[in-house]
């Protein structure tokens, strides 16, 4: 009994160990990541895994393990900040692989990516055609960038020389059927106005909404519990 006991308390050692790791080394996103920064995460896990099934290691060990190989991470983005011409040893650095419309095949191999990968990651770029790139580049997490050729880019509003106009940016009020009382306060809104707003809509109560959010300048976007136009539709079936 005392083994899981002891098992118990490691884990939930070596959970907080690893949160507290996370947060003090940033809040990169996944798809930042680098192939060092990947690599370093999995090797971090695994001596914490290794040590907590290691019947000879106890806490001191696993807090010795997570400090050292916390320490070297964050003293590697210490390295990369202050020093620029470590970033391209330790995080590497963009590649142009298609350049005035033309693939440079040198590049591709260098970086060992073959032409089937090559359009798959364009296809996440919603490029089905190489002949649509004038520029793409290969960043160091390993996706593209692309910059489409002047025929197959979308007009801005500048190209059809409309007149600029105020982002506004959407705010969640009512989610899971909860109104969001701090969002209201930083709107200043009151939840009267939200109830109005609701009632103007045609629902009589807060309790009928899943979602609401406000733009301003916009009428509310509602989404109730209950799609009154999808019943309509079925009544007609």
């Amino acid at each position: 009994m005392s083994s899981y006991m002891s098992m118990f308390v490691e884990v939930i050692f070596g959970f907080f160990a690893l949160f507290l790791i996370t947060k003090i080394l940033g809040k990169t996103q996944i798809s930042q990541i680098t192939p060092f920064d990947f690599i370093s995460a999995l090797l971090l896990g695994e001596l914490v895994g290794n040590a907590l099934f290691d019947p000879k290691a106890g806490i001191a060990e696993i807090a010795f393990v997570v400090a050292l190989y916390g320490i070297l991470m964050y003293t590697v983005e210490i390295i990369s900040q202050k020093y620029k011409r470590t970033r391209h040893l330790l995080e590497g650095s963009p590649t142009i692989i298609i350049h005035r419309g033309k693939l440079v095949r040198d590049m591709m191999k260098k970086t060992k990516l073959d032409i089937n990968q090559l359009q798959h990651l364009l296809r996440e770029k919603d490029v089905f055609s190489i002949s649509e790139v004038e520029f793409a580049v290969l960043e160091a997490n390993g996706t593209v960038s692309v910059l489409k050729k002047t025929d197959y880019q979308t007009p801005t509003r500048k190209d059809l020389k409309l007149s600029p106009q105020d982002v506004a940016l959407p705010i969640t009020l009512i989610n899971d059927g909860e109104i969001i009382k701090d969002n209201l306060e930083e709107k200043n809104l009151p939840v009267s106005w939200l109830e109005e707003s609701i009632r103007e809509q045609g629902y009589k109560d807060i309790s009928e909404i899943f979602y609401a959010e406000y733009t301003k300048g916009n009428p509310l976007y509602i989404v109730p519990f209950f799609n009154r136009e999808h019943q309509k539709y079925s009544d007609l079936d």
